[in-house]
């Protein structure tokens, strides 16, 4: 077998550009709970609204392939 894709550079820079990625997925997300009139996690998890999480993860989907589009 051979691994001469296994290189040290390589797997750092994979876990550096996956901290940033997730980094500015965080600090997004943030922004949009900050712009959002009500508070994200009181609605979706303690009052169980299915509408809003969709949103949410739709939103956050979108982020995410913003942000490897980015990166790659």
């Amino acid at each position: 077998m051979d691994f001469d894709w296994l290189k040290p550079a390589a797997v750092f820079g994979s876990i550096l550009y996956a901290l940033i990625g997730v980094g500015i997925f965080w600090l997004s997300f943030i922004v949009i709970d900050r712009f959002t009139p009500y508070d994200l996690w009181l609605e979706i998890v303690e009052k169980q609204n299915r509408a809003l999480a969709l949103v949410v993860a739709a939103m956050s989907l979108g982020i995410c392939i913003i942000v490897a589009a980015a990166i790659h």
